[in-house]
């Protein structure tokens, strides 16, 4: 681990970029009640049943070095949608 974070120590050089990528599939849900709003002295209330709205993958690529940040967020989590997502990336 140490090696890696070593790497972000080094100087920008514009023909070796440092990227980091990750990906995280969500689970995208909603309450199924209205929850109770907050009183003095009291937290809101939520009820613990949901529905839930299907999924989506969340792409993320930034480089750190420059402070560049890159988002795309797509409803599958298939190989073409990581392959477009490279493709973004290196353009």
């Amino acid at each position: 681990m140490e090696m890696v974070l070593d790497v972000y120590k080094q100087p920008y050089d514009p023909l070796y970029p440092v990227v980091c990528m990750d990906e995280s599939p969500k689970q995208l849900i909603a309450e199924t009640r209205t929850p109770i709003p907050a009183r003095a002295g009291q937290l809101a209330r939520y009820d613990y049943e949901y529905s839930r709205n299907g999924t989506c993958n969340i792409f993320m690529a930034n480089e750190p070095l420059v402070g560049k940040r890159m988002v795309q967020i797509t409803t599958n989590r298939k190989r073409p949608d990581w392959a477009k997502f490279l493709e973004e990336i290196a353009n």
